[in-house]
């Protein structure tokens, strides 16, 4: 199967019924592997963050967690997930980074705090000195092939960089100059990062909207194809929460929120709006301040949004937001063609 075809059935069977999209990832996976024996190898660091990433992708199901692991990537080190610690630790990841350098991607969960050298995050310590999180990330960064971050918070600084931000935290992409592959959400849906995973694996780099996020899982707002669009369209608004029309008057961000997830859902059950709460934008790179109030209705967050001193550290000024956000909006309200 070629790169267009599974990007195609990516978008086809985002609806993901009786487990399609993910039959159709494993047994590409399983062909490709026929003629290759290698896996992706991954670098995974915990930074500061609520650690709800790994949690969404210990959820992933079929393929199963152990599934991703026997057949999709070869963890080599993580903070988070393995069994050693302390020095032994370190040791695995200076040997990788000497014999694996250049091959691996690296996988960040969490923001990166800049304040004070970074002093607030150590990502470990031995007794000759403490690693922060700034530090691992730009020497991690450095060599890896691929830098992939999981989650808003890795992605843009999501809550972890919320106001008022006391400990300076920044998205990765603005601490190393290269590129970053961003799966963002709070937490990130395991299918977009076991997907992204795999087109790594198989095909390479996935294509990337404006915001370096892979488009195949973000390329439409959640507005568009949202079950309550038609409630919208006829400008019926739900007056309280647990109103069965459109949530947009109760503070729903989803014209200007790029995701999948009307479809996509999770674990093949369920998504806020289906569960009577307004999608709150938890994608966006100016996520968490700019979809609050969460229960204000957009055009009232949009107006009263301050400038945060993040925004401008990582490049998203008040402009580029506001100027992405009217174009999904546009996007979204917009017939389906």
């Amino acid at each position: 199967m070629n790169k267009e075809q599974y990007v195609q059935n990516c978008s086809r069977l985002r609806d993901n019924k009786g487990y399609k999209l993910s039959k159709h990832i494993l047994s590409s996976l399983r062909g490709y592997r026929k003629n290759r024996t290698d896996k992706l190898p991954v670098i995974w660091l915990e930074t500061s963050d609520s650690g709800d990433n790994n949690i969404s992708f210990m959820n992933t199901t079929y393929p199963y967690l152990g599934q991703v692991f026997e057949e999709m990537i070869d963890l080599l080190y993580s903070n988070t997930f393995m069994a050693a610690q302390g020095e032994d630790a370190l040791e695995v990841l200076q040997n990788l980074t000497h014999f694996r350098k250049g091959e691996y991607t690296l996988v960040v969960e969490g923001a990166i705090p800049t304040r004070d050298n970074g002093i607030y995050n150590i990502v470990f310590e031995t007794a000759e000195k403490k690693l922060t999180a700034l530090e691992a990330v730009q020497w991690l960064g450095g060599l890896a092939k691929y830098i992939v971050t999981i989650g808003t918070c890795a992605s843009f600084g999501g809550f972890t960089a919320a106001r008022p931000n006391i400990t300076a935290a920044v998205a990765v992409s603005a601490v190393i100059d290269k590129e970053v592959i961003k799966v963002s959400g709070c937490p990130a849906n395991p299918e977009w990062f076991v997907g992204t995973l795999a087109h790594l694996l198989m095909y390479g780099k996935p294509e990337l909207d404006e915001l370096g996020r892979p488009s195949l899982f973000y390329g439409f707002t959640i507005h568009r194809h949202c079950q309550r669009r038609s409630y919208f369209d006829r400008g019926e608004f739900a007056e309280k929460l647990g109103d069965i029309e459109c949530m947009f008057s109760q503070g729903c961000v989803g014209p200007r929120t790029g995701a999948d997830c009307p479809y996509r859902q999770w674990i093949c059950e369920s998504w806020p709006v289906e569960a009577n709460t307004p999608c709150i934008g938890c994608t966006n790179p100016d996520f968490p301040d700019g979809s609050t109030p969460f229960f204000t209705p957009l055009p009232e967050k949009r107006e009263d949004r301050p400038g945060t001193e993040l925004a401008y550290q990582q490049g998203y000024t008040d402009q580029i937001v506001e100027e992405i956000g009217k174009k999904q909006v546009k996007e979204g309200v917009e017939e389906d063609e």
